[in-house]
């Protein structure tokens, strides 16, 4: 076996020992999140309508965290250039998707863990990583798991 695929089934192997673990700890895995598109009175009031209609164990889902909600971002204009959106040296990459339609964080060095990922889905924002930044395997799950996108710069 070469060195590359030593490495590839490795990082597989560890991934697989952090899904057990997460399984282990979150016996029903990590919460649902739906986004909802409450952009209108009428949109508010069918939602509430279907929250009403929920069954008991739908009601639980909620009640203890398991299923959450997220509003839809409406069509933002563009983020403004800044040091806090990433538009200074590098900037967002161009062609990305998403770019311009959410906040942005920027991330220069260091782990991004994560927490700092929850953060952003609570904010609804994108990150983008510099150079020095790592991702960490757990950060990257939970980042696919409630839609946060990522850029990392090259």
């Amino acid at each position: 076996m070469s060195a590359p695929e030593a490495s590839g089934s490795g990082r597989e192997e560890l991934r697989a020992l952090v899904r057990e673990v997460i399984r282990d700890v979150l016996p029903n895995g990590l919460p649902v999140t739906e986004t909802v598109d409450l952009s209108t009175d009428k949109d508010l009031a069918a939602f509430v309508k279907r929250l009403l209609d929920l069954d008991p164990d739908q009601r639980e889902e909620l009640r203890t965290g398991r299923k959450r909600f997220r509003l839809a971002m409406a069509q933002a204009p563009p983020v403004p250039p800044g040091p806090a959106t990433g538009a200074g040296v590098g900037g967002p990459m161009a062609g990305s998707p998403g770019a311009g339609t959410s906040p942005v964080r920027r991330i220069e060095r260091g782990a991004v863990t994560e927490a700092m990922i929850r953060a952003a889905a609570r904010a609804g924002e994108r990150l983008v990583l510099g150079r020095g930044a790592v991702l960490t395997p757990l950060a990257r799950d939970r980042a696919r798991a409630s839609g946060v996108q990522i850029e990392k710069e090259r």
